[in-house]
Formats: C-alpha cells, sequence, structure tokens
C-alpha cells in the first residue's frame, strides 16, 4: 500500500523535475529577479543605516520568496500540464488526485528551499548581516510548518487555470498579492487601514513572519542594534499550532475544492481546450 502511494508520488515529483530543467533559463531569469528585488529592498535599510530594519527587510524579503515561490509552483502545476499538452493524459491516469497534489507539493516545497537558499546566497553580495545570535533552526521549523498552510492555498488556486485557460494562471497572482499586501511582510499590520487588518488574521504568512521575527532576535528584548538574540522555539508555539492548525484546515479544503473544480471542468470539456 505504501509502495503504492510512494512511487506515483515520486513519479510527479521526479516529472516536475524535469520539466524544471527543461525550462532552466527561466528559472535563472526568475531567480535573478527575486535576488536583485529583494537586495533592492534590503538596501532601503542599509541606507537608513538602521540595523533592525534591514534585518526585517532580508527577513521579509526570504521569507515571501520562500512561501510565494511554493505557492505558484502549486498553483501554477495544472497551467504548466496545460502547456505541456498533458493535462488530459494527467487527469485521466490511475492515480489518485491526493497522491497528485501531494507529489506536487513536495517537489514544489523542494524547490522552494533551494531557491531561498540561492537569494540568500544572493544577498549576502550586498548586505552584511551578523545572524550569530538568531535561532536560525526555529526558523526553519515555522517555514516547515507554514508550507502545509501554503500548500492548501495552492491547491485552492490552482483550480484556476482549470476554469479559465486563458486568464486562470493570471488569475492566482490576486490571491498572492493580497496576502503580501495584508501580512505585514515588510510593515506591521497595525499600519493597514482598520477594515484591511482583520484579513491579516487569515494569511498564514501573517503568523510565520512574527514567529520568525522572534527567532530572528528582532523582537526580541533582549537584542541590542547589531547583536541579535533569538528567542527559544518553545516562545513561538502560539503560533505553530495556528499555521498546523491552518494546514489541518487548508489542506482538506483545497483538495475539495480541487476535487470539484476537477468534476466541473470535466464535464464542461474544459480540460480539452488550450486558449
Amino acid at each position: 500500500m505504501i509502495r503504492r502511494v510512494l512511487l506515483p508520488m515520486w513519479a510527479f515529483v521526479f516529472r516536475d523535475f524535469h520539466l524544471t530543467r527543461r525550462y532552466f533559463s527561466w528559472v535563472v531569469v526568475f531567480t535573478f529577479y527575486a535576488i536583485v528585488n529583494a537586495a533592492t529592498i534590503a538596501l532601503i535599510g542599509v541606507a537608513q543605516e538602521d540595523f533592525r530594519l534591514t534585518l526585517t527587510l532580508v527577513l521579509g524579503a526570504l521569507l515571501w520568496s520562500y512561501l510565494s515561490a511554493m505557492y505558484q509552483e502549486i498553483a501554477n502545476s495544472i497551467a504548466y500540464e496545460r502547456w505541456e499538452g498533458t493535462l488530459e493524459y494527467t487527469f485521466m491516469a490511475p492515480v489518485s488526485r491526493l497522491v497528485h497534489l501531494l507529489g506536487v507539493s513536495l517537489f514544489a516545497t523542494f524547490y522552494s528551499v533551494v531557491r531561498t537558499g540561492v537569494i540568500l546566497l544572493g544577498l549576502a553580495l550586498f548586505v552584511d548581516l551578523d545572524l550569530s545570535g538568531a535561532n536560525l533552526w526555529g526558523v526553519l521549523v515555522v517555514l516547515l510548518v507554514g508550507s502545509l498552510a501554503f500548500m492548501g492555498l495552492g491547491l485552492m488556486a490552482a483550480i484556476l487555470p482549470v476554469m479559465s485557460p486563458e486568464n486562470g494562471a493570471q488569475a492566482t497572482n490576486i490571491l498572492q498579492g493580497v496576502l503580501l499586501l495584508v501580512s505585514g511582510i515588510y510593515y506591521p499590520v497595525s499600519v493597514l487601514p482598520p477594515w484591511l487588518q482583520p484579513l491579516a488574521h487569515l494569511s498564514p504568512a501573517t503568523y510565520a513572519l512574527e514567529a520568525s521575527r522572534k527567532l530572528m532576535g528582532i523582537s526580541h528584548p533582549g537584542s541590542s542594534p547589531g547583536h541579535l538574540v533569538g528567542a527559544p522555539l518553545g516562545a513561538v508555539l502560539p503560533e505553530l499550532l495556528t499555521l498546523f492548525l491552518m494546514g489541518l484546515l487548508f489542506i482538506p479544503l483545497g483538495l475539495w475544492v480541487f476535487a470539484r473544480a476537477e468534476r466541473w471542468a470535466k464535464h464542461t470539456g474544459k480540460l480539452k481546450r488550450t486558449g
């Protein structure tokens, strides 16, 4: 039973790896843009000669780069299949949709980790930061737990290319833009208009960023300019629990929504359309 699940799941990971390798020039271009964009944001803090601001901007850029890359890989997986002309074959394959989407999500997680590491190395050419006092392993735990919730959001967004072959892939950016706006990636949530602040509590990025700031020492009372004192992992258990519960809610909801959209697409002939 385990073999029947793991082998097809690994097959989707293997397929997506080779698909990414085929379009490696695109990966290089978008990664280069992400490095330049993150450096531009980080240099705002450097120009202000504010260590905390610089670290806040760097953390926000890296966290958003990781989460948004994973979200995009999952949300656009259907669009990639349509471009390759394999969408109908995948949907007719004798593999459960759960195994299919878990394989896509697993590759998206691996890809996002590697991409974020490359961006971090690129940032080191522009910004000199001493992270010796930060709880980096704790931040990694937060990212992995937060990934579960973003997987669910990606699964829900993946229905858009199914429902609209023409504009579905572009429409996934709407949800991504809303998350970027309300999650306080580069600024406190408190500066948002009062009518918009409640949406921040629905975004997993809000809790992942809040926990990461504590673990990095940005909001830790023992930290001082130029010296970080990261909080222990136990200090962010409320945020970790919230992220875990969001993952438990969003992943089944995403699978359910995707299944409904798949049935509708098959009934209306949307899978056959390429534009």
